[in-house]
């Protein structure tokens, strides 16, 4: 038994009861991101030295008596557009130079409830595609097959989920960046309800497009990690309704019979499903009819979120690019992203959050009818890597299209949303399908999430 191998729940356990010590946690971590990370390229920063200092003062803790974290031990890494004082938040790209001199929020709660920042993983420049490649870092590749994407914005993170690295990263979505890399890799993605996990020390990401959680191997660790994350700021522009449950219980208790609606139908008018995703929302709807579930076809009558969703994302890089070191030094893509983002003033984005809630009223009618919504998570298969090497932000727009087109509406929404693995294709890599439920229900998309999770268990990739 490698340690490396365990959920975060399961090395809890061990991390807490003396079975295992944090430090011995962190260099089976350590050992598998030295085989793993070379020929994958998910990390941007692997924090060696901080991580066995981290580890050794949690092991003398509890030695001293005091009591233990919810993660106690567990090593995670972070996206790169987050802050981890002592390291350059560089979004992917060369914009920055100067380390951070505090944690943002996010990462102080995860400290403080006992986790291990092990390292920082890779994304595109600021987060604009469903492809984690840049000038900077490169490619990062897939764990299940090193010729494609792992997806993105949260390739990186994605990638050293999928492949072992850690149990534990964190991402970030503004319009499917936690999901689409999780349905790429065969993990567990939940996009939280807009507001519910603090965006300080800003006030919000992308104008409330964004928000930030977990990848995983199993529900339970989601769960476990959205309980020591979750909660607002004073600062945090966008709030959440305080859930029923938490996460973990949630997890943990069976759904009961739900309403379900399923639709292969995209947001995005004239993108097609691949067949292996048609099939997968099928089977699904299967096994959770199977389950007691009363399980219909619907048509969601989609809303057009391009008015509302085209502003935030222009608005969001550009207000990203402002704020680094070296405009100079950002890549030209991005620069021409931004440059066509100058009609982008207050006013725009103003009236794009109003969009945006008038969208958020006409699609959540769905719910009226239904208590969870089944889709595909992505359109294509996963792209072989290589995808942004030509052209400009016209053309990787034209990439990302299909690959967004069940995914982003719900940023513009603030809707939960949520990757679920649904298998293993004929072309070797995984299956995925998105559960969406009720603005500031997360608790049922992830009981409903678990009890699938029983029924028929994902492959996760183990061997060195």
């Amino acid at each position: 038994m490698n340690l490396a191998d365990l959920s975060a729940s399961d090395l809890v356990r061990r991390t807490t009861s003396g079975a295992a010590t944090a430090a011995e946690v962190v260099e089976a971590s350590l050992d598998r991101i030295a085989k793993r990370n070379p020929g994958l390229n998910a990390f941007s920063m692997v924090l060696i030295d901080e991580a066995r200092a981290e580890a050794a003062a949690l092991d003398a803790a509890l030695a001293a008596g005091r009591a233990p974290g919810p993660l106690h031990g567990v090593p995670i890494a972070i996206k790169d557009e987050f802050d981890v004082a002592g390291c350059v938040t560089t979004f992917g790209g060369r914009g920055n130079s100067t380390p951070a001199t505090t944690d943002c929020e996010l990462v102080r709660r995860l400290r403080s409830a006992g986790a291990v920042i092990i390292g920082k993983t890779r994304m595109p420049e600021f987060g604009q595609w469903p492809f984690t490649e840049s000038v900077d870092g490169g490619i990062t590749r897939n764990p299940w097959d090193r010729n494609h994407t792992p997806g993105g914005s949260s390739g990186g993170t994605a990638a050293a989920v999928a492949a072992g690295m850690v149990p534990v990263a964190i991402g970030g979505d503004g319009g499917g960046s936690i999901r689409i890399p999780s349905a790429y890799c065969g993990l567990f993605g939940l996009k939280p309800t807009r507001g519910r996990v603090t965006s300080a020390p800003v006030p919000h990401l992308w104008w409330g497009l964004g928000t930030s959680g977990p990848l995983t191997r199993t529900v339970l660790d989601s769960a476990l990690v959205y309980d020591v994350i979750r909660g607002n700021s004073s600062g945090d522009r966008f709030t959440a309704p305080e859930p029923s449950t938490s996460f973990i219980a949630a997890a943990g208790t069976d759904p009961g019979r739900l309403r379900i609606g399923w639709s292969t139908v995209p947001v995005t008018r004239g993108v097609k499903p691949a067949p292996e995703h048609v099939r997968a929302v099928h089977a699904t709807a299967r096994a959770l009819a199977d389950l007691g579930h009363d399980v219909r076809e619907i048509d969601p009558h989609y809303p057009d979120p391009t008015a509302a969703f085209v502003p935030q994302f222009l608005g969001g890089v550009r207000a990203e690019a402002d704020a680094v070191e070296h405009f100079e030094q950002l890549e030209a893509r991005t620069r021409e992203t931004y440059r066509l983002g100058t009609w982008v003033t207050p006013s725009v984005i103003d009236k794009a959050l109003a969009a945006g809630e008038r969208l958020a009223e006409r699609t959540n009618r769905i719910f009226d009818d239904v208590d969870v919504l089944l889709t595909p998570t992505i359109g294509p298969r996963p792209r072989k890597v290589g995808v942004l090497e030509r052209g400009g932000t016209l053309t990787a727009t034209l990439k990302a299209r299909p690959v967004v087109a069940w995914t982003a509406l719900w940023n513009v929404t603030g809707n939960p949303a949520a990757s679920v693995p649904a298998g293993i294709a004929s072309d070797g890599l995984p299956v995925a399908v998105q559960l969406v439920g009720r603005i500031g229900d997360e608790p049922t998309l992830l009981s409903l999430s678990a009890q699938l999770e029983r029924t028929r268990p994902w492959p996760l990739l183990t061997d060195d």
